[in-house]
């Protein structure tokens, strides 16, 4: 958005100028549903956190300092929406991690080091089906781990950011971040390991 960022725009969506409004969501809309899509994996659920976070900052406007892309300042918001429908989606029962998680022997040796990993190779039909396993991959990964994986890899959030964003330590944060990680080479490892057809 070209003067977005402008502080006459900024004037403008304080004075509650219609067009303003309407040009910040016309402009950013699209960027933002595809973020919730991408966290939420619901149609529906994505244009509701995409709406919610329109009104919030649509009341938060008059607050916000300026320091930070009116964008960037958006993209936070609706990485919240997203994050508190999350929290608040009914629990489904799912895979423990601990069966995905490499086994170590006491010398830190891995039990089972498994089969090396075939190259993939750049084959626009092969990178398609790569980008659809790894994404179902995420999918099929606990919540709190898909998520820190989300933030910190599909996002590209560092991890103070995403811990901050969760409300849990970096530490915590890294932990979950390697452990999801760890849990989905062996999600994906199947793939890697069969020979190309």
């Amino acid at each position: 958005m070209p003067d977005a960022d402008d502080a006459s725009f900024l004037a403008r969506l304080r004075a509650g100028d219609d067009q303003a409004y309407e040009k910040l969501v016309r402009e950013n809309t699209g960027r933002l549903l595809c973020l919730a899509r991408r966290m939420l994996r619901s149609e529906e659920d994505a244009r509701d956190a995409v709406q919610e976070a329109f009104l919030q900052a649509f009341r938060a406007i008059q607050g916000f300092a300026g320091d930070a892309a009116l964008s960037t300042w958006l993209y936070r918001i609706t990485l919240n929406a997203c994050l508190m429908r999350l929290r608040t989606r009914r629990r489904k029962p799912e895979q423990a991690i601990e069966e995905l998680l490499p086994r170590f022997h006491d010398d830190g040796h891995r039990v089972d080091p498994g089969p090396a990993w075939r190259p993939v190779g750049r084959d626009p039909a092969e990178e398609r089906e790569l980008r659809e396993r790894v994404r179902a991959g995420i999918d099929a990964l606990p919540e709190i781990y898909r998520t820190a994986l989300l933030l910190r890899d599909i996002e590209g959030l560092d991890s103070p950011e995403a811990a901050s964003l969760l409300g849990i330590q970096t530490e915590a944060f890294k932990m979950r971040v390697h452990r999801g990680r760890q849990a989905l080479r062996t999600l994906l490892e199947p793939y890697f390991t069969e020979p190309m057809h």
